[in-house]
């Protein structure tokens, strides 16, 4: 998974993980292989009991384009209904995609603090973000 990621951690666009997060969080994951090779994963991480994140959605470069992503973000939308979450939002430089899965964009006041506190502190755009807050309702 560090593989896959690693141009994307260094560019900024996705926040770094230890290897110990990704194991303590690795069944927030869904992860799609190619003949035993990770291709693509994303994580729904659920912060309260109606509203939860998309994150860490990245796919190999060589097969952007193809549905792997929209199908992975159906997923987590899949399993963040399964838990009756009411909203489900993302930060991401990457507007047009999550709109065309039904996201909106909001203001980036209206996340909730402990997503500021606790992961955006880390990135190296802090405090100065670019990205775009969008929610999906169900």
């Amino acid at each position: 998974m560090q593989d896959l990621v690693k141009d994307e951690v260094a560019s900024g666009v996705i926040l770094p993980r230890s290897d110990d997060e990704i194991a303590m969080n690795i069944r927030s994951y869904i992860v799609v292989c190619d003949e035993n090779e990770i291709v693509g994963f994303c994580a729904l991480h659920i912060h309260t009991a109606n509203l939860a994140e998309v994150r860490s959605l990245v796919i190999s470069k060589n097969l952007r384009g193809s549905g792997i992503g929209s199908e992975l973000v159906r997923k987590i939308l899949d399993e963040a209904k399964f838990y009756n979450i009411e909203k489900v939002f993302t930060l991401t430089y990457r507007k047009s995609f999550f709109e065309k899965l039904g996201f909106v964009e909001i203001p980036k006041s209206e996340l909730p603090a402990q997503k500021i506190w606790a992961d955006c502190i880390k990135c190296k755009h802090f405090p100065v973000c670019d990205e775009i807050a969008l929610i999906y309702s169900f």
